[in-house]
């Protein structure tokens, strides 16, 4: 993964996209990670993973909530008390 300064980035900022199509670019200020430049590509794989785990996640507790016993309808009176 390349790092380059923000002082760098502005200065080249066409640079800066070029090679983050090829891997995401770090950019520092003051020797701080402050952002990160991805290809649309890798974003969007990025968001996929997120959804893909969060959805693993629900489906976790989910399972754990029904084999505890919550059903439908005492979820949907739980909710309707809140």
């Amino acid at each position: 993964m390349r790092t380059v300064t923000a002082t760098e980035a502005k200065q080249g900022l066409a640079g800066v996209i070029e090679a983050a199509r090829k891997e995401p670019v770090i950019i520092q200020r003051q020797k701080r990670d402050v952002a990160v430049v991805l290809s649309p590509a890798e974003y969007q794989r990025l968001v996929r993973l997120n959804a893909d785990e969060f959805q693993r996640f629900c489906d976790q507790v989910g399972g754990k909530a029904e084999a505890a016993g919550l059903t439908q309808e005492k979820l949907d009176q739980l909710l309707a008390d809140a």
